[in-house]
């Protein structure tokens, strides 16, 4: 059962307990005896082997761990040529057991490497030793993700008769994502200085848009990401919360909250990346009845047995009823299942089913009634393995880091995207932004409710699989209190409800007091509950949860306080996500997240939770998922540049004229007019010199934007001279760079405008003036930053040729 992109915990099957008294019960059934194998003994074997309950570990989760142990394997210093044949073959077996564990299968290509064609011919020689290579290739970087691996330092490791293996498995794994990935500062020395591949337009500033646009720059191409809200991350999303005593805020994690897996998991990747702590979400899950009771070990043990034998059941039901089950909701089966076997049949055992129930709600985002019976889990075989964690200071720390560099224009909320041979145009509520590619990152959600227009209309069978696929929901109260009453040793604790009908109502309480800065718990609410929770006031919901906590504490009595804040989150209220994260519907399957990732025409891509059929709903599936795209349209821009280059030898050869593809665009219309609307209210000018900086950065060292108009003046010898007066000749050549606050100073006060301007500037201040296209790919990232801080701006108080901000 997997962790979904909210976060979730799984309490796992009780090693412990015996089944005996769990046998098929036929008093009161009439169709017993015609139910063949879907009602076999309770003894037997499960279908699906489910992992027992861990022990106890320590409280905190050593990514460094990962590091150790491949020194161990491989040694710290890079493998030699010459080595014994049984240190070579001890070596091959250890490498090809860290590429199993990222995925890879040991003996055999991935399907993306046939697709390739990494070797010349299949299931040979050559395949073995490209598997070898490129086993090799990826512990070389798992080794040390904190450095760019290049050619050049295999070639060192690997013998010269395999060169064109090397070539050819180092191009794959790079340019698909699966090394030199991340946010390593070390990185940044291998970015193109200049753009050499298309305009790509990104829609949303999620982990898949953000992932998506670093691999883009990285390859060559020119980036915008368009976001609607005023922020980056989506639906991972870290709020400060509860100013404490000390003057500190707590981070909270509204939306994504847990690394899901840390084997092979790119997020660790990040988080090792930027050294940041991971917090390992312990086992131990206190149960507590609706009068705040502690659940007995000897119900808890019976009930998770056999909510985890109902699954297997549910396995079995599928393999005989086949493609049929696809029709059937998981819930209905589950209903009938419990009935059949008259399991769970007292008060309390069937609350602390219902207290299964929901958790499983909260891991699919949905009712059981939603979930389809046939593939509700078919993402299970793909679950990354190791440890679930929190990110110490929340998950904001890999968005934050994932921004960098790229640039993002905010408040920017998408209506229509028009895709053609020409190109992509896209259009929000107050500019329009073309380029060569688009890439659509949002929500399912939003997708479903036709929030965006396509022109033309996406494909009806892309169509039909946004409709059919599942989009649920889940919500949190967050809250801040002065301290930890609920006790230090736990990550997470549950509360049984008394009615089916709110079983998801604060059925879970994570703990986030070791990693958040401060006394945080957050009540989960899943399943119907959701949907009602999002029509309630919150101070009604505070209150509720708030006596939850009482029935809890009270009688052991521990007081618990009124929380410093508390927040509710209201997913399926906000307009740019409509919801938590997809399922697989009752009519749906796994192959309706394949066709939501096909792209339409190679002018519009599809990126993001929903298009990952092996990580739907996780944070990973998100970001891996940006990884894939950028991967796809290097390709497709391979290919038309390809085809291009062999038209036009043709064209050569053939001394005709024929139709050539449409060439790149070459740079993204519409950073442009935002550059030509921030002069239109500079910071403060002098002559022909406008300046425009961040308002919210007063440092001396702050990085802005400086305009020179020169003036053209045909009727002075062709002279090229400075305009200084304020008026700004039609004629005038507006040049752009980019300037610190000290150097706008110095040239106020030591050369005043005109001439001597132009040459202080190139002379002693080394600054070099750009035409507006070129200085709009150079600078678009500086552009949409101040564009953004400026509109958040409420009050811009102009006295005369200064601005300031209040």
């Amino acid at each position: 059962m997997r962790m979904k992109l909210f976060s979730r915990f799984s309490r796992k099957r009780s090693p412990n307990f015996s089944p005996s008294t769990f046998q098929k019960d036929n008093t009161n059934d009439s169709t017993s005896e015609n139910s063949g194998h879907m009602i076999s003994s309770w003894m037997e074997t499960p279908v699906s082997k489910r992992p027992l309950r861990k022990k106890h570990l320590s409280r905190s989760y050593d990514e460094n761990l990962m590091d150790d142990y491949l020194d161990k394997q491989l040694g710290n210093s890079p493998r030699k040529r010459f080595r014994t044949k049984k240190e070579l073959e001890k070596e091959t077996e250890k490498e090809a057991m860290i590429a199993l564990s990222l995925g890879f299968p040991i003996d055999a290509l991935l399907e993306e490497e046939i697709k390739a064609k990494v070797v010349s011919e299949l299931d040979g020689k050559e395949q073995n030793d490209y598997i070898v290579v490129r086993n090799h290739i990826l512990s070389r970087w798992r080794a040390n993700v904190h450095a760019w691996l290049s050619k050049g330092e295999i070639k060192e490791t690997v013998s010269n008769e395999f060169n064109h293996l090397l070539h050819s498995a180092y191009d794959f794994l790079l340019f698909n994502g699966y090394i030199n990935f991340g946010v390593s500062p070390t990185f940044k020395p291998q970015m193109p200085e200049e753009s050499t591949e298309g305009s790509v337009i990104i829609i949303g500033a999620g982990l898949a848009g953000l992932a998506a646009a670093r691999q883009l720059l990285s390859f060559g191409f020119k980036v915008i990401v368009l976001e609607g809200r005023n922020r980056p991350g989506g639906r991972v999303y870290t709020q400060k919360m509860g100013q404490g005593h000390n003057g500190n805020y707590a981070a909270v994690d509204l939306g994504g909250s847990v690394i899901t897996g840390i084997h092979a998991n790119p997020l660790g990747v990040l988080a090792r990346q930027l050294s940041i702590p991971l917090h390992k979400v312990r086992d131990k899950c206190p149960l507590y009845d609706p009068e705040g009771k502690p659940v007995g070990k000897e119900t808890d043990s019976k009930v998770e047995f056999i909510f985890n034998r109902l699954l297997d059941k549910v396995t079995e039901f599928r393999q005989i009823m086949g493609e049929s089950c696809g029709d059937i909701s998981l819930g209905s089966v589950l209903e009938k299942l419990t009935k059949l076997y008259a399991v769970a049949t007292s008060v309390e055992e069937k609350q602390l089913l219902d207290w299964h129930f929901a958790n499983l709600e909260y891991a699919n985002a949905g009712p059981l009634s939603d979930l389809s019976a046939a593939y509700w889990d078919q993402d299970d075989p793909y679950e990354m393995g190791g440890d679930h964690c929190f990110l110490a200071g929340g998950n904001w720390r890999l968005i934050e880091a994932l921004c960098e560099g790229v640039p993002i224009f905010y408040e920017k909320i998408v209506k229509t995207i028009r895709y053609g041979e020409n190109g992509v145009e896209v259009i929000t509520s107050d500019q329009t932004f073309q380029g060569d590619i688009v890439l659509c990152t949002v929500p399912l959600g939003v997708l479903k409710k036709k929030m965006i227009s396509f022109v033309p209309e996406l494909p009806e069978r892309k169509l039909e699989a946004i409709e059919r696929l599942g989009f649920g929901l889940l919500n949190k109260v967050a809250m801040v209190f002065p301290y930890v009453f609920w006790g230090e040793d736990v990550d997470t604790f549950g509360c049984l409800n008394r009615n089916s009908e709110n079983r998801g109502e604060f059925f879970l309480f994570y703990s986030y007091h070791t990693v958040s800065g401060g006394s945080v718990l957050v009540a989960l609410v899943a399943g119907e509950a959701a949907k009602s929770f999002e029509s309630t006031h919150p101070s009604t919901l505070l209150h509720r949860v708030l006596n939850v906590l009482k029935g809890i504490y009270g009688p052991k009595g521990i007081e618990v306080p009124n929380p410093i804040q508390s927040i509710c989150t209201k997913w399926g209220n906000d307009p740019l996500s409509c919801g938590s994260y997809s399922h697989v519907r009752v009519h749906s399957s796994g192959s309706d997240y394949d066709i939501l990732a096909e792209n339409v025409a190679n002018r519009l891509f599809f990126a993001g939770e929903a298009t990952n059929r092996q990580h739907p709903a996780t944070m990973h599936g998100a970001y891996l998922s940006g990884l894939r795209e950028a991967s796809c349209i290097y390709r497709v821009r391979q290919t038309i540049n390809n085809n291009s280059n062999d038209d036009n030898n043709n064209n050569i050869n053939n001394n005709n004229k024929q139709n050539n593809p449409k060439k790149s665009i070459r740079r993204i219309i519409g950073v442009s007019d935002t550059l030509v609307n921030l002069f239109k209210n500079p910071d403060f000018s002098f002559g022909n010199f406008l300046f425009v900086f961040d308002p919210s950065n007063e440092d001396d060292q702050s990085t802005g934007l400086m305009m020179v108009a020169i003036d053209n003046d045909d009727d002075d010898d062709d002279k090229v001279k400075v305009k200084v007066n304020n008026g700004q000749s039609q004629r005038a050549v507006k040049l752009y760079t980019m300037v610190t606050r000290v150097q706008a100073r110095d040239l106020v006060a030591v050369v005043g405008g005109g001439e001597r301007g132009l040459s202080y500037m190139s002379e002693n201040l080394g600054l070099k003036l750009m035409g507006m296209d070129c200085f709009a790919l150079v600078a678009n990232s500086l552009i949409s930053n101040i564009a953004t801080r400026r509109s958040r701006v409420r009050n811009r108080v102009v006295f005369g040729n200064r601005v300031s901000y209040t």
